[in-house]
């Protein structure tokens, strides 16, 4: 059986065209015909469908083909691409090209990229990306809303060593992590007595939101205490270091389906978009699945700001101290915002709100230091900066690259012990934070320093679904 991969390479459209060649393949393998020539036939097919449309096996594929090509010849983007400005260098040349492709739909107002930009799906990770009057499902991205949190305890900075059994009991007992992670006894939280009829989405999910709620799923997702180091007087706490707790997840399975179902829905309602754009597809927000989207989205920005909330109000109790300082904001969301006079739509996916005065936290991985910041409100970043220090690497090549032999020293130098983790989410899979923060020291300014000492992400073999 050919993988989608191997049939994408050789031009077959995604969706129901790839279904299609699919079935067709199986049919084919067992009426006796070689690997071989199946490539060079669907190759054929791609290529000339037209030849094809009376053929017994291939016609359904080609009759699928045709329709989806002719659809695309008729697409129009902008005559000139909409206005977007980088921030950062040497950044991955695919993200890059992502972030121009995406400044030439024809709903494209302006965009930014930020120094932590990756390849994502559609949209790059780091990407701003501006609309009218319409919302692209994959520019917000899959976890949507996922979120930073941080809350200063009262605690003292040694207890992250004397009292370190304490600390590691409270977030292995509070909070739990990987793919299908829930809780058998369900949080307690108002965002369950919202209005999850918006989309059917978001109500067949509903029990399923409920017993994930105060969860961390996986991937880049984790919880970890540390030491935040304020220079001067803000924030309403003196100079000093305090004990910190940050947490970084999202809307969890609920906010995938949600994604996964409307991102569907745009490219069916867009057939005419080619190959490199097909994750752009977008809804209208005036229209009945726009409508149901932005509310679902909207949801789960409530449910990934419960889930953060019912983490740290949990491992707050369980410690049986008081919190001090409470910060947050989230990424892969959508806004609605008025730059230079006009309502716009921002997407920002893998992107920190950055308004003037705003606070943020710019995490960068479990053996570098993340920041506080402070927004300047530049217009030319959409108001937006990065939202970490970026991959530099992918999963599989840190898999690939590094072992526990080579990272274990590097985080003991930095003092930081590892609860759980894989090898995709080493340091050194990483950018430099600092370089990334140097990059866009226009966007933010920095108010605090806080470096992880006790760190838990999902073990190993989980998949990724940040």
């Amino acid at each position: 059986m050919m993988k989608t991969r191997e049939l994408s390479n050789l031009g077959v459209p995604k969706g129901s065209a790839m279904q299609i060649a699919k079935e067709t393949i199986r049919l084919a393998a067992e009426s006796g015909l070689q690997r071989t020539v199946l490539r060079d036939t669907i190759a054929s097919v791609v290529g000339s469908p037209t030849s094809y449309l009376d053929h017994e096996l291939w016609g359904k594929l080609a009759a699928e083909l045709a329709g989806v090509f002719a659809a695309q010849s008729r697409y129009v983007g902008r005559e000139q691409a909409a206005p977007w400005r980088q921030w950062g260098r040497d950044l991955d040349p695919t993200a890059v090209q992502q972030m121009a492709h995406a400044c030439e739909l024809p709903i494209s107002h302006s965009g930014a990229l930020m120094p932590d930009a990756h390849q994502g799906y559609g949209l790059p990770i780091g990407g701003v990306l501006a609309t009218k009057d319409c919302v692209i499902p994959y520019a917000v991205g899959v976890d949507i809303a996922c979120r930073m949190k941080m809350t200063v305890l009262d605690l003292p900075t040694t207890a992250l060593e004397k009292q370190q059994d304490r600390l590691r009991g409270a977030i292995e007992r509070e909070t739990q992590f990987g793919i299908g992670a829930r809780f058998r006894k369900p949080r307690q939280h108002d965002v369950m007595d919202a209005d999850w009829n918006v989309s059917h989405i978001t109500k067949m999910n509903r029990d399923k939101a409920w017993k994930q709620l105060g969860t961390s799923g996986s991937g880049n997702h984790f919880v970890e205490f540390g030491i935040l180091t304020l220079p001067r007087p803000d924030l309403g706490l003196e100079p000093g270091q305090y004990l910190a707790l940050l947490s970084h997840s999202g809307s969890r399975g609920t906010g995938a389906a949600v994604c996964d179902y409307y991102s569907r829905v745009a490219k069916q309602l867009h057939p005419e978009l080619p190959r490199e754009l097909v994750n752009l597809a977008w809804l209208d927000l005036d229209s009945q699945a726009g409508g149901e989207y932005w509310a679902a989205m909207n949801l789960m920005g409530e449910y990934a700001a419960a889930n953060h909330a019912c983490i740290h109000k949990a491992i707050a109790k369980h410690l049986g101290v008081d919190v001090i300082l409470d910060i947050e904001n989230h990424h892969n969301f959508a806004w609605k915002e008025t730059h230079a006079g006009e309502e716009l739509i921002v997407h920002r996916k893998g992107a920190t709100p950055a308004g003037a005065g705003v606070l943020g936290i710019i995490p960068g991985s479990m053996g570098a230091p993340g920041y506080v910041v402070r927004g300047n409100g530049v217009e030319s970043s959409l108001q937006s900066a990065a939202h970490g220090a970026g991959r530099k690497m992918s999963r599989t090549a840190a898999k690939r690259q590094f072992n526990w032999t080579d990272v274990k020293p590097f985080l003991a130098k930095r003092g930081v012990t590892l609860m759980s983790a894989g090898l995709d989410e080493v340091p050194m899979a990483y950018k430099d934070i600092d370089e990334v923060m140097a990059s866009q020291r226009d966007l933010v300014d920095t108010v605090a320093r806080f470096d992880p000492k006790l760190v838990k992400m999902a073990p190993a073999g989980e998949r990724p679904e940040d």
